[in-house]
């Protein structure tokens, strides 16, 4: 099959524009990542025909005759539906293409929706609150029945942009600065949560008829016990050094079968499609919904479900052979 693979790539050691957040490009994989999700595609006995992303993506998809789209493209630009820019083009041609639609795809990058919809489901979620302004921002931190601490993330971003060590906030001065320099920062409204103290779980789900929870992931620090510790941008970029991670997860049974189950119901609720990753912290063996991806990081060496799908006993390989027969499937193509 000739398969089309678009990507938004991530230039080392290009940095933002001046007055941008210096995690702008987060989301956008290096070339290693890139290579190694084409390398697999091909493996499985595909010609894999690399579109990129923004305009780059749009010249070759109108100039290439393909079968199959299989697009990580995060989209450009600070939009809420911008994971859904490269799908809808896909639609628009009449292209079929892995993961989910745009909908989907823009409803999980919504946070607070994104909460309203899972909740819904019936899965335990936080108390939250969205504050788009100043004057909102105030109004909140003058509250006198808030229950510290809190955690503040942008509405509208991924791959833990915005996320900081300092978005765990004790107080009402925390509040006002911690999330008043998000509102500067990210040109967009700010999501404050109760903080969620338990350990953090991440599960992988694939497939569609039905959909299945292949594992899930235990994420602690390293250096001992931490009841404020949070999966900040600044751990993630240091990994190796900060974390541990401990698959198949350390959950008694029944504790275990309701973190798949809630994962499952989450995928459901927003309509997911060939495969996500769900984020919870389980608090009294309750998992408290945190974030849900359906567009996961694919890097072998630190993507949060290959590492955890190696962890389960299923290898790179087989992870993407999974995917791609769940997305073939879906689109009748086998």
């Amino acid at each position: 099959m000739r398969i089309g693979f678009a990507y938004d790539l991530k230039v080392p050691g290009a940095a933002p524009p001046p007055g941008v957040p210096d995690d702008a490009y987060e989301e956008y994989d290096p070339p290693a990542t890139v290579d190694a999700i084409a390398a697999a595609v091909a493996a499985l006995g595909h010609d894999v025909v690399r579109l990129g992303g923004g305009r780059e993506f749009l010249e070759k998809i109108l100039a290439e005759k393909l079968d199959f789209v299989f697009s990580v493209s995060e989209g450009r630009g600070t939009f809420r539906s911008r994971e859904g820019q490269v799908p809808s083009v896909l639609e628009m041609l009449g292209i079929p293409y892995a993961f989910s639609d745009p909908l989907t795809l823009s409803l999980s990058l919504d946070k607070p929706l994104c909460k309203r919809l899972v909740a819904g489901a019936g899965v335990s979620v936080a108390p939250g609150w969205v504050v788009g302004t100043a004057a909102e921002l105030e109004a909140l931190a003058s509250r006198e029945d808030l229950p510290w601490p809190l955690f503040a993330k942008p509405a509208y971003e991924g791959s833990s942009k915005g996320i900081r060590g300092n978005s765990v906030l004790p107080g009402a001065a925390e509040l006002r600065r911690t999330a008043g320099g998000m509102l500067r920062d990210y040109g967009q409204p700010v999501l404050v949560e109760g903080f969620v103290a338990g350990d953090e779980y991440t599960v992988g789900v694939v497939g569609n008829d039905p959909p299945t929870a292949v594992g899930a992931m235990r994420i602690r620090p390293k250096e001992g016990a931490d009841p404020h510790f949070a999966y900040t941008l600044e751990v993630k970029r240091d990994w190796e050094n900060r974390v541990a991670y401990d698959v198949p997860p350390p959950l008694p049974g029944p504790a275990l079968d309701r973190l798949y189950g809630d994962a499952v119901k989450a995928f459901c609720a927003i309509g997911c499609r060939d495969v996500c990753r769900v984020d919870f912290r389980v608090r009294d063996g309750v998992p408290v919904f945190l974030e849900i991806n359906p567009l996961p990081g694919l890097s072998p060496v630190y993507g949060d479900l290959p590492l955890l799908s190696r962890g389960m006993g299923i290898p790179y390989p087989e992870l993407m052979r999974r995917i791609l027969t769940a997305a073939f499937t879906r689109c009748g193509l086998v």
